[in-house]
Formats: structure tokens, sequence, C-alpha cells
């Protein structure tokens, strides 16, 4: 088994939502293990301080994943100016808590513009780049919530699990010019869009009892999965959601009998 199976060396990669929480975690990572890093973030002030903790090669852009033209534009402009685009990795996501009969239009909007639009703007972008040149790995960030859910989680829920088969169709489409799509479906991660959940200690840790691991997860436990997917130690694997849930997924709704 070679030595570089894990390793990035020499491979371009393209963070996008880079700037905090999982995203920087992941950034941080790729560089490690060697590769080229680009963090792309709507807070461009956010993603420079990561690309300047990474430090060597690493640079910094803004991007608003809303907006197809910048998504292709940036992607491109990366491809051309590194010769090649070898992984993007697609991190971000909003939430808007509340019942489906209360839930306004513009607050739906919203939601799916970031999570399922944005998605797509930047698969289909680097989709373009990676099936020309022949070779590439893309993963985008699912959740828990596309296969289980709770009240108020209705449009959130929608679109992640909407990226699972827009992951699956994509694997489907690039397969055959050698470029593997696949998501990270995360738990719960303790990160600046959960902060106001850590800041209820009732509803942390009733979210902490629901994992086989009685905790929430470090945004650097997301690193490992998202670069297995991304490395050639997956180079057979695409179309897949790895779940990173401390095993939430697999004793949902679990009760324990008296043995």
């Amino acid at each position: 088994m070679p030595d570089t199976l894990f390793g990035l060396d020499g491979k371009v990669a393209a963070i996008v939502g880079g700037g905090s929480g999982i995203g920087a975690a992941v950034a941080i990572g790729a560089a490690v293990q060697g590769a080229r890093v680009i963090v792309l973030d709507a807070d461009e002030a956010a993603a420079i301080v990561v690309a300047a903790r990474i430090g060597g090669h690493a640079h910094a852009a803004h991007l608003d994943i809303r907006d197809a033209g910048a998504v292709r534009a940036a992607l491109e402009g990366i491809a051309r100016g590194q010769g090649r685009l070898d992984i993007v990795v697609c991190t971000p996501s909003i939430n808007v808590r509340k019942p489906i009969l209360q839930y306004a239009e513009d607050e739906f909007d919203r939601v799916v513009a970031v999570n399922l639009k944005g998605s797509f703007n930047v698969l289909q972008a680097a989709g373009r780049i990676m099936t020309q040149q022949g070779g590439g790995s893309i993963v985008i960030f699912s959740s828990i919530r596309s296969q289980v859910v709770e009240p108020g989680q209705s449009v959130y829920a929608m679109t992640k699990s909407g990226i699972v088969q827009l992951v699956r169709a994509a694997a489907a489409e690039f397969g055959s010019a050698g470029v593997r799509v696949n998501a990270v479906a995360p738990g719960v991660v303790e990160t600046p869009l959960t902060a106001p959940i850590k800041a209820n200690a009732e509803w942390y840790n009733a979210y902490a009892a629901k994992s086989a691991l009685k905790r929430w997860a470090r945004a650097d436990e997301m690193v490992g999965p998202t670069l297995f997917l991304v490395s050639d130690a997956a180079s057979y694997v695409t179309g897949t959601i790895l779940f990173a849930d401390g095993g939430w997924t697999a004793i949902d709704g679990r009760f324990t009998p008296p043995l």
C-alpha cells in the first residue's frame, strides 16, 4: 500500500466556505496533506485569515455561491492559474428554523438559494472543468437532516436531501470522465451556525444524547471523512453519502430495553 494513499501532494483544492467552521478546518487539513489550497468564502476577510494561517501557496478570494457566473469565473480562474483543479469541497449552508405554516417566502428563497442552488452552482462549474480535464473529486456537504428531521427543519432538510440526489446524479454523469462526486453528512457540529443551540444548555445536551458517542462533533472531525473522499484512498468511491454523525442515524429512535 503506497504511503501517498491519503496524501494530496501537488493537488489543487478549492474549499468553498473555507473562511470558518468545517470549511476552514478542511482547508487547513488539505494543506497539511500537501494540497495547494484556495480558500473561497462570502466573507473575504475570514478567507484571508485562513489562507494566512495556512501560509505557503494558499490564496483567498470572495465568492457568493448564489451567483452562478461568479462561481464559474472563480473556479475557471483557479484552473487557469494553477494549471488544473483537482478538488472542490463545498460546505456553506444556512438554516431558518420555523414551522412550515410560519415560513415566509423570502426565508424559503434564502435557504434554497444558498443550500441547494449554491451547491448546484459549485457542482456544475467544477464538473465542467473536471470532465474536460479528465479527472477530479467533488465533495458537497449534506446533513443527517437529509434522513431524519424534527419540527422546524422542513426547508433545511429538503435542501440537504436534494443534495444527496444531486450528488448521485452528478456521479452518474461525470463518472465516465474520471470525476468522482460524493457527499459528507455531518451530525451536530460545533460551528458558528450552531452557536445559538450551544447557548441553550437543554437543547445542546439533548442533541449530544442523540448520538451513540453522546457528544457533539468538533469541526476538525469532519476533515478526515472529507479528505478521505478526495484522496486516492477513495479512488473507487463515488455517488456515496458518508455519514459523520457519531452514530446518530444508526440509532435514531432507539429504545434500550431492560436486558
